[in-house]
């Protein structure tokens, strides 16, 4: 079972209506209209890129998993899909010139400090810059979690095909335990609404 809600229906999350007004403002990302409208009469349906759109996989059943996929970070740590199994993973699809990406860095690092001893992973997937631009913004950003270098070879966006596009950047992404799928946001995303969707996640663990 799917369900797919836009941003004016960000209620049916953890009864967040009071956010929902202020997350239609905000969550804008860097897309281009004519590839969404592309998606949309393609097989995937439900790809809106970029208006921040909040789809669930509410049934493990019919959520996807990646493609294998293997890469570099930043530091130059080597870093797979197989090594994210058996954890809950926020995968978050950037680049440093993407405004929306800077506006909710420092949000995704405030998960990653708040999850982190529940066994929750945050992960970038930096889609155009390279490892020194990204450290750069580590540094300014006060980031500590990882970002995979991906602009070269596109490998993890590849693995992703079907679920993320690049032109729907910024686009997080929520794992489950067994690295699928349970939930993705198409824009930048309202930390609590994340933040909601990682709890749910974190109780099918147990």
């Amino acid at each position: 079972m799917r369900r797919r809600f836009a941003v004016s229906s960000l209620s049916k999350v953890g009864g967040l209506a009071a956010v929902a007004l202020a997350a239609s403002l905000l969550l804008t990302g860097c897309a281009n209209d004519p590839l969404a409208d592309q998606f949309r009469q393609g097989d995937n349906k439900n790809y809106i890129a970029g208006d921040g759109t909040v789809t669930e996989y509410l049934d493990p059943a019919t959520r996807k998993s990646s493609q294998d996929w293997t890469s570099v970070t930043e530091s130059g740590g080597v870093i797979s899909n197989t090594d994210l199994q058996g954890q809950v993973v926020v995968l978050n699809f950037w680049y440093a010139g993407c405004a929306p990406c800077r506006a909710e860095a420092k949000d995704l690092q405030g998960i990653k400090d708040d999850f982190t001893d529940q066994g929750v992973q945050v992960l970038g997937v930096n889609v155009r810059d390279t490892a020194p631009t990204i450290l750069a913004f580590d540094r300014n950003f006060k980031l500590d979690y990882p970002s995979v270098v991906d602009a070269a070879s596109g490998d993890v966006m590849l693995a992703y095909t079907g679920i993320v596009t690049p032109q729907a950047v910024p686009t997080t992404l929520v794992l489950d335990a067994k690295g699928r799928v349970s939930a993705r946001i198409l824009g930048r995303f309202e930390p609590s609404i994340l933040r909601t969707l990682v709890k749910t996640a974190l109780k099918e663990v147990g």
